[in-house]
């Protein structure tokens, strides 16, 4: 151990060092259509991802959220989990959990150094055979399989990273393919209908497995009903196999009631806002039946109560703040933005809000800001850290086209948007601040506000 360094800081910084070596590589928004590469990889390292069974997750929106309900439940009868989704908010660690954590910095270092010289054998493959050496997302994803296996997990929780068909994470077979609602977004890779975003999707369905989906418009869902057929076990759907019941607001978010495919559960406690959250954990309910017992067995009251009341879902509609009303919200696309539109009205009952905003350059960002032209009464452009982020000035201008020039403001640094937000602000109660339109800004505000929580304590 380096003198004068603590435990903590010592593993802190060899876990940077993993970190700094996976952002060398081609970054995850460059995600090449290939597999064999990640199966190579996991083929040299005994195929890690065959030592536990697996819940596969895609869509377009709600995977994240969707996956860490699906993991809760499973947590609360008693598995050892693991759970692998991104991007991350905060750490890296964060894609990768064991137990509804967060690896810790000393096993993610440990497993990589296991790992790295067999990373290292199949890039000279691939460099020799003209090809281009592995991706950030295709080491980190067997990354992650070696540390489910060396922990060891019983169940991963997967979720793809784009797509599906040929993501990295597809090299894994999963028992339960669930599918979130799938919409319009990284069209350039995916396909530009929903039909072919939904074909490249629906590939994460092996053979055998029981799949499962949320509500979906009618041409992605007749694709997910053709694969499912061809080689699934059984189609389980949203509304005609389970759904949710009953929803009312209370202090902490919802409560709700949830029928499912194989009993009916009532008047459960969810703190996290939205319906569509709500439609997520009726999801997740159906995974977890279709995992335990095919679709044919109840969960217990008292597991589901438990999982439910102990759901997060951090980065969406997440309060982090009281006085003033302020909100995360990592929407990115337009169904992500109409969900926050609805949720503004339905969940906070419509209030006097002021919009923080960075978004991506490879976003739609007029489409995005007109969908939130009526929910925000003033925009403040901002620029998140990410070098892919819409310099503030550039956004600001197309803000200014949308929502005309005295509703726009520019604070290029997220943390002075935040406070001059908080002085437009009329001075009554009801009025909120939100933060959206880029998981790097809201995974950024969240670790100023974290900072805040450790000073103040």
């Amino acid at each position: 151990m380096i003198e004068n360094l603590s435990e903590e800081h010592y593993w802190a910084l060899k876990a940077k060092e993993v970190e700094d070596a996976l952002l060398a590589r081609v970054p995850e928004n460059k995600i090449r259509p290939r597999i064999e590469p990640t199966a190579r990889l996991a083929e040299l390292l005994g195929d890690p991802q065959k030592a536990y069974r697996v819940i596969h997750v895609t869509g377009t929106n709600g995977k994240t959220s969707t996956s860490r309900f699906i993991e809760r439940l499973l947590r609360e009868h008693g598995l050892r989990t693991g759970r692998f989704t991104s991007p991350h908010l905060v750490k890296l660690n964060e894609r990768i959990s064991l137990d509804g954590e967060p690896v810790s910095d000393e096993r993610l270092y440990n497993v990589w150094t296991e790992i790295s010289p067999i990373v290292d054998l199949v890039d000279a493959e691939l460099e020799s055979s003209g090809d281009d050496a592995l991706t950030f997302f295709e080491v980190l994803a067997v990354l992650g399989f070696a540390i489910f296996a060396d922990a060891p997990v019983d169940v991963l929780v997967l979720e793809v990273g784009m797509g599906g068909e040929w993501d990295s994470t597809n090299v894994a077979d999963g028992d339960v393919a669930v599918f979130t609602p799938i919409s319009l977004d990284h069209m350039d890779r995916l396909g530009e209908t929903i039909e072919e975003i939904a074909k490249t999707k629906a590939g994460i369905i092996k053979p055998g497995a029981i799949v499962l989906s949320a509500e979906q418009k009618s041409e992605a869902l007749k694709v997910l009903a053709e694969r499912a057929a061809a080689v699934g076990e059984k189609f389980l759907t949203y509304g005609k196999d389970f759904g949710v019941t009953a929803s009312s607001l209370n202090k902490l978010g919802q409560t709700v009631s949830v029928r499912s495919v194989a009993g009916e559960y009532h008047d459960l406690n969810l703190p996290v806002h939205g319906g569509y959250q709500a439609q997520n954990a009726a999801l997740a309910v159906a995974a977890v039946e279709a995992f335990l017992g095919g679709g044919d067995q109840r969960i217990m009251d008292d597991v589901v109560r438990a999982a439910f009341a102990d759901f997060s879902s951090p980065g969406r509609l997440q309060i982090v703040n009281r006085e003033p009303l302020t909100i995360l919200d990592a929407a990115h696309n337009e169904d992500g933005a109409r969900s926050l539109v609805g949720a503004m009205r339905e969940s906070f009952g419509a209030p006097y809000a002021v919009a923080v905003v960075s978004i991506l350059a490879e976003k739609n960002a007029r489409a995005l800001l007109e969908i939130l032209d009526d929910t925000f009464a003033e925009f403040i452009i901002t620029q998140s850290e990410s070098p892919r982020a819409i310099p503030a000035e550039t956004l600001a201008e197309l803000a200014r086209e949308v929502f005309g020039g005295d509703r726009v403001h520019v604070q290029a640094n997220p943390q002075w948007a935040l406070a001059e937000a908080a002085k437009l602000l009329p001075p009554t109660l009801g009025s909120a601040i939100v933060v959206t339109g880029s998981v790097t800004l809201v995974g950024q505000v969240l670790k100023l506000k974290q900072i805040e929580a450790e000073q103040d304590a």
